[in-house]
């Protein structure tokens, strides 16, 4: 291993250039630096510090290395694009930023994989580093790389980069595997051994250890990968943190010298959702649903604002409204925190009357603005989606929130879902020019003008290990023309209709659904200058373009090729506990417009997660008033 040297001294003047010099400086507020460790391990998050810094899984999986006897955790970020080049004109490597350390001199890198745009990111970041970019080049001397978040549960477009991947929550399987690294590194095991060793680890994948079939044998096999030797698995199931529940919510952060998105203390709630929604990866990666109790919410609350000094604090999870105790802890926050100009927030409401109550009790008298996401226009696509929220729920939401004295809302639904028509597109303006009049309705006369109503668009993409996954995404052309009809149909110039780009969404709709062919595709737009392609000022729709052409991969028909639920897909070697029989059910009740229960409200949904994993559905306190929906 190279020597653990620091490089502050010749990175100073280029950080003294550089756009936010704010971003590479160390020594922050609650970072901790462990000189004398023998295995350091550096996690990276692959785009800027403002993002990196306020992801939860870097901050979590930090603290549990930095636990560990022995071990060492920093934190690595790719600079931005103006100090990449600045790095590539000296010749300096990506360092960490504890230390000021290059990432090539640590004993792994982790690098996770927040979303499908960030692909070309992590190949700058590994070259900055100096680390060869495929694990096939890499020597003894070189880190173990690590991949793992939403996107290892389809690793396929990234695993020629990648030594091993971790599928699931981290917290025991990193400090794990790093452990069996350092141990087996000790006795002098080559790269081969170790990799060999870590895929009989649950949890871990490691894609070298795999041989790709073609997809006549991958149908025949029923999976697109055949393990090359004996005691590697043929499928990796996700692993699921089973101490969560108990876990002390306060997880130490850091608190930065530069300002982070989402810069505010977070606290995680609950973890899983099991709404059941068929487009949403999230809810069947996070499975099954386990939630912090009160008292402990409550304590770690009071102990965090205590630690770092925040003046906001976040209730975080997927739907932080559904905590079965969430009345019961914002009164005994607001309670606690009276006086102090602590401010606290939920970062997902409810869509119904409930929710509006919750974000009452946050917000007091300084009401912002309010989010809701009913996703489509009309109750047979939102009983499609299995979204099970009606027109009556919007509306009474709508009529609490502007009544109670909120004056903005921002409504989010999604264009291109399958089984869509036109008839649903015109569904989101009658939905949203009902919610505007239902708004003006609610307040005061003098106050109409006030009232803001207005709704984001995003295209469908689907993702992997969802019910949507064979279904393919309208092209480009097609979602101009959806939301042109959208726009001519809303009936109030006062409402504002966004969004979202479809170049960038058929990029993210290639990566979901490509197998490690995909890979080639990744590379050859990075080194046609392709990176920060999730920034709308960076992405370079051309590069893509032609790296799609050059390694023959068609890139509308890789995202909008639909296929059947008996139809393999190359992520069949990685379970996310959520059988495919289920995902096929579950598409099939789509086509039927069959609604699925949430399983911590109602019955069992028999996904399989809970026949396939320890750890079953967790809840707080019975559900009840203070969380029924």
């Amino acid at each position: 291993m190279a020597a653990f040297e620091s490089l502050w001294e010749e990175l100073a003047p280029l950080v003294a250039k550089a756009e936010r010099p704010s971003r590479y400086i160390n020594g922050e507020w609650g970072c901790v630096y462990k000189p004398e460790a023998d295995f350091r391990l550096c996690m990276v998050y692959p785009d800027t510090y403002e993002l990196g810094q306020a992801n939860q899984a870097l901050r979590i999986l930090v603290n549990r290395v930095n636990a560990c006897e022995g071990m060492a955790a920093e934190r690595g970020f790719l600079p931005a694009a103006d100090m990449c080049d600045a790095l590539r004109e000296a010749g300096l490597p990506l360092c960490s930023i504890e230390s000021c350390a290059p990432l090539r001199a640590f004993d792994a890198v982790g690098i996770t994989l927040p979303h499908e745009l960030a692909a070309t990111n992590i190949l700058e970041a590994l070259d900055l580093a100096g680390i060869p970019l495929h694990s096939a080049d890499r020597g003894e001397d070189d880190p173990f790389v690590i991949g793992g978040g939403p996107c290892a549960f389809n690793p396929e477009p990234y695993a020629p980069f990648f030594d091993a991947f971790n599928v699931g929550e981290g917290e025991e399987m990193l400090p794990e595997g790093l452990g069996l690294i350092r141990a087996l590194r000790r006795q002098g095991a080559a790269r081969p051994e170790v990799l060999r060793a870590l895929a009989a680890l649950p949890g871990w994948y490691v894609p070298s250890l795999y041989e790709v079939l073609d997809e006549d044998a991958a149908q025949q096999a029923g999976s697109w990968l055949s393990p090359l030797a004996e005691g590697v698995p043929p499928v990796v199931v996700k692993q699921v943190y089973g101490g969560f529940a108990d876990s002390p919510a306060w997880e130490p952060c850091i608190v930065p010298y530069a300002e982070v998105v989402h810069d505010r203390l977070n606290v995680e709630v609950l973890r899983g959702c099991a709404r059941g929604c068929r487009f949403c990866q999230a809810g069947m990666m996070y499975r099954p649903v386990r939630e912090r109790s009160a008292d402990n919410i409550v304590e770690s609350v009071m102990e965090g604002l205590a630690a770092t000094g925040y003046d906001e604090v976040s209730l975080t999870s997927l739907s932080s409204t559904d905590h079965s105790q969430i009345a019961e802890i914002l009164a005994r926050l607001n309670e606690r925190l009276a006086g102090t100009g602590v401010r606290i927030s939920l970062p997902s409401q409810r869509l119904d009357a409930f929710g509006v109550d919750m974000a009452g009790l946050v917000a007091g008298q300084k009401k912002g603005g309010l989010t809701f996401a009913p996703e489509a226009g009309t109750q047979r696509l939102r009983d499609a989606i299995n979204k099970n929220v009606t027109e009556e729920d919007l509306f009474g939401a709508i009529d609490a929130a502007f009544a109670a004295g909120w004056r903005r809302c921002k409504l989010y639904f999604m264009i291109g879902l399958p089984t869509e028509t036109d008839e649903d597109v015109k569904g989101i303006a009658s939905l949203v020019s009902r919610a505007y009049d239902r708004a003006r309705k609610a307040v005061p006369p003098d106050q109409k003008g006030s009232v803001q109503i207005s709704a984001s668009v995003a295209l469908f993409v689907p993702k992997a290990q969802t019910p949507f996954q064979w279904d393919g995404q309208i092209s480009p052309a097609e979602a101009a023309r959806r939301v042109s009809l959208l726009r001519r149909s809303v009936k109030y110039k006062a409402v504002t209709v966004n969004w979202h780009e479809p170049k960038t969404s058929l990029i993210e709709a290639v990566m979901s659904r490509c197998g490690r062919e995909g890979a080639k595709l990744v590379e050859e737009a990075w080194r046609r200058g392709a990176r920060f392609d999730a920034w709308t000022e960076h992405f370079d729709e051309q590069a893509w373009a032609d790296a799609a052409q050059a390694v023959g991969i068609d890139l509308e028909a890789a995202a909008q090729r639909s296929l059947p639920s008996s139809y393999v897909m190359p992520w069949s070697h990685i379970s996310c506990g959520a059988s495919s029989e289920w995902l096929a059910a579950e598409r099939a009740r789509a086509a039927e417009g069959r609604l699925t229960d949430d399983c911590t409200f109602g019955p069992c949904s028999s996904c399989g997660i809970c026949f396939d994993l320890p750890v079953r559905n967790q809840l707080a306190a019975p559900r009840g008033k203070g969380g029924a929906r």
